[in-house]
């Protein structure tokens, strides 16, 4: 006997907030090309030409997110049982190409002015552009983690994570304008090598959590243990065994097999069932749940090669 639930429809709330954050991501990404723009022609900083380059990519990514999160918010229809939500994990994918893109052609003009170094003009607009836009990418930052911490969103997350991304270099480039103000303006390049390094790293981490979503990687073992754990509070569940679980957007697929006493009859054991299936949705309200029930002593666990990757 089989119990299942579909909840695929997103929540409004949910939809709501994924489609305002990825307008906001462009809004915001745009603002900043042109501020840092402005900045660029004025100073010729070459680590002011890398948070400039990191704004196009990064608002090409957010106009990516935009139709990638509205596709993976479409309903499951008749060719997609499972929903759309892997178009997030694509984008994200999508973004970290761009991103490891921009970082080597940063890497490749940073060493450039390392042997060639040039002097920065008009620092104080440079600065005044660079603490703008810390301000606005810290304000989307929170508004971004914000909404990842209610919806999951793999996409939203890789987008927050090049935001961050910008934050940190910001405040490098910052740092390198007082710096080549002062003395030496090779302090410029070297600070654009060293963002160029750190977006690689970040585009490295994204793909990471793409590629884990796209091979339908297994929650992490704290997850899996807790649903383990929501399945046994049932005074009459016995045990657990052959849970496989992955993410896919905003949605998790959870399947398990429940074993209970094998003098129950099928109505009983379907309604402990539907018990254990609410307790797990309680806690993952987007989850779809898939729970088989096994009499004790007569089913034993299938063995690891025999069970299949999917859900």
């Amino acid at each position: 006997m089989t119990t299942e639930t579909h909840h695929h429809k997103v929540s409004a709330e949910t939809e709501r907030l994924m489609k305002l954050a990825t307008w906001a991501s462009v809004s915001v990404a745009m603002m900043l090309i042109m501020a840092k723009l402005l900045a660029w022609f004025l100073t010729d900083s070459v680590s002011i030409l890398a948070t400039l380059l990191d704004s196009c990519l990064d608002a090409f990514a957010s106009v990516l997110n935009l139709f990638a999160v509205r596709h993976a918010l479409m309903p499951p229809d008749d060719e997609h049982r499972f929903g759309h939500g892997k178009a997030e994990a694509l984008s994200g994918m999508g973004q970290s190409m761009f991103i490891a893109g921009s970082a080597i052609f940063l890497a490749l003009e940073s060493v450039r002015r390392l042997w060639h170094p040039q002097p920065i003009a008009q620092v104080e607009v440079g600065l005044i552009v660079m603490g703008l836009s810390m301000v606005l990418t810290l304000l989307l930052l929170t508004f971004q983690n914000h909404v990842v911490k209610k919806t999951h969103s793999t996409a939203i997350q890789a987008d927050a994570l090049h935001y961050k991304t910008d934050l940190y270099a910001n405040a490098g480039v910052i740092a390198a304008l007082m710096l080549a103000a002062w003395g030496w303006a090779g302090f410029d390049a070297l600070f654009g090598l060293a963002i160029a390094f750190f977006i690689l790293y970040s585009a490295w981490d994204i793909i990471q959590q793409a590629w884990d979503e796209l091979m339908d990687h297994e929650l992490p073992a704290e997850e899996r243990e807790k649903i383990e754990g929501l399945a046994l509070l049932h005074p009459q569940a016995e045990s657990v065994h052959d849970l496989r679980t992955r993410k896919s957007g905003t949605r998790y697929y959870i399947q398990l097999h429940l074993v209970l006493d094998g003098t129950l009859t099928l109505r009983e054991a379907h309604h402990i069932a539907d018990e254990v299936e609410a307790s797990i949705q309680q806690a993952y309200p987007s989850a779809d749940i898939l729970i088989h029930q096994d009499p004790s002593g007569l089913i034993e666990p299938l063995p690891e090669h025999a069970q299949s990757s999917g859900v």
